[in-house]
């Protein structure tokens, strides 16, 4: 029974989940890609990579943006957009204008600055906070390990060392708190390509449990997050979206999950286990692989992928040369080679380090090289994810382009209709998104 004092938002309500806590739930039905709820941000930023290409305020993909006069570095659609955005620019305005190169505070750092000084400026409640309010977020603090802790007072040391003229700090104790608060209910924010656009925090939508079989897909018109059914949806029936990767086997999403959000998943896919064997899929020999090796090469697998990683990420911090880009397409193709002899091109690691390499070919405008990984991605991608994947749409999407840059019309607008059909029920039909592709489509 359904407590009178449950918030409700429409057709959705807070509820208590056996097992879960907090959830979320439907009042009513809900058909494939209809909105259940939206949600403004309660902050946002954008990260420094898209910086000139979107509006600070709004994330809007424009071209000629005005910069803000004072550090030359937010850019905006209007003034408008700019003095809406003004009581948390300023937070970092005169902090880029001193520090100049040397301001990096991380992403995370730069959103609980904002919630704190937001919670100043508007102790209420917001309209991002009509079933939960960010106060209620759960910090998991007595589950941190040392390492965690760690972090968490790096960040906060970064905090002091960046912001420090309009704000308030906390004392340490809360703002560990509120630190491990931001690092288990924060979003990111990606385009129709998923490339990173920023991070932000939305509660009511903070409020949704997971499940490695969701029943709804979040999605971004700028700042604003939408969450639409991705299947149909019965009164009574629990929201779940996906707080992680769905590519991976049920293993490797426990562990992602236990070491991000400190909790196992129960959902019929874990429990079954039933795609896992497609997922590890074992190249076909007169002489199979033996267990052994077959966990062997799962664990190589594992490792290098967080090699990769951290490689990367190595080297973007320092740009990308012309070698370092070299060096990871290396790694990838070692990797590949290593894996190839245990494993089917359909096997989800092979697929990481196949993505991996199309990024580094597209980085460097390899466009047939690009080509040739996202051909071998699409198929397996389609057969691993659930219905209505972005991550389906994003790379037929990235193919379509592809093709049309490679003057293949007639593929191009094959792969691009793919994506726009799967967009339509996962972004919306209104999404401007959608409405860019089809103009790519009448511009060839």
């Amino acid at each position: 029974m359904r407590s009178e004092a449950a918030p409700q938002l429409g057709g959705v309500e807070r509820f208590a989940s056996a097992g879960k806590g907090r959830g979320l739930r439907a009042r009513r039905r809900f058909a494939v890609g209809e909105l259940l709820l939206s949600c403004p941000a309660y902050v946002a930023v954008l990260t420094v990579s898209e910086r000139g290409s979107h509006c600070d305020g709004c994330f809007a993909r424009k071209e000629g943006l005005s910069k803000c006069g004072r550090c030359k570095q937010a850019f905006y659609c209007n003034v408008e957009c700019q003095k809406e955005d003004w009581p948390m620019h300023k937070l970092e305005c005169a902090s880029m204008c001193t520090f100049g190169q040397n301001w990096h505070p991380s992403e995370t750092v730069r959103l609980t600055a904002r919630i704190i000084a937001k919670q100043k400026i508007h102790p209420e409640r917001t309209q991002s906070e009509k079933l939960l309010a960010v106060k209620e977020f759960e910090s998991h603090l007595d589950k941190l390990d040392n390492e965690k802790r760690e972090l968490i007072q790096n960040d906060i040391a970064a905090l002091h060392h960046f912001y420090s003229k309009h704000l308030d700090y906390p004392d340490n104790a809360a703002l560990v708190v509120l630190f491990a608060q931001v690092n288990c209910n924060g979003f990111t924010i990606e385009d129709e390509e998923l490339s990173h656009l920023g991070s932000a925090i939305f509660p009511d939508v903070a409020l949704m449990n997971h499940s490695c079989c969701p029943n709804v897909i979040v999605t971004y018109k700028g700042t604003l997050a939408e969450v639409r059914a991705v299947r149909e949806i019965e009164p009574g029936e629990e929201i779940f979206s996906s707080y992680i990767d769905l590519l991976y086997p049920t293993e490797d999403r426990n562990d992602r999950l236990r070491d991000s959000y400190f909790f196992s998943c129960d959902c019929r896919e874990c429990t079954t286990k039933e795609k896992d064997k497609e997922k590890l899929e074992i190249c076909k020999l007169n002489d199979p692989p033996s267990a052994e090796t077959v966990k062997d090469m799962i664990k190589y697998a594992r490792n290098v992928i967080e090699e990769f990683r951290r490689a990367k990420h190595y080297k973007y911090i320092l740009c990308l040369t012309l070698t370092a880009v070299v060096e990871l397409l290396e790694i990838c193709e070692l990797s590949l080679d290593k894996m190839g002899a245990v494993f089917e091109d359909s096997n989800v690691y092979m697929l990481h380090m196949m993505y991996q390499a199309m990024g580094v070919c597209l980085y460097v405008q390899d466009w047939e090289g690009a080509l040739y990984y996202g051909q071998k991605i699409i198929r397996p991608y389609s057969k691993h994810y659930p219905s209505y994947s972005l991550n389906v749409a994003s790379m037929w999407l990235k193919l379509g382009r592809l093709y049309m840059a490679l003057k293949n019309r007639t593929a191009g607008v094959k792969a691009l209709k793919r994506a726009i059909a799967i967009m339509e029920v996962a972004h919306g039909k209104d999404h401007p998104y959608i409405s860019e592709i089809k103009k790519e489509l009448e511009d060839h």
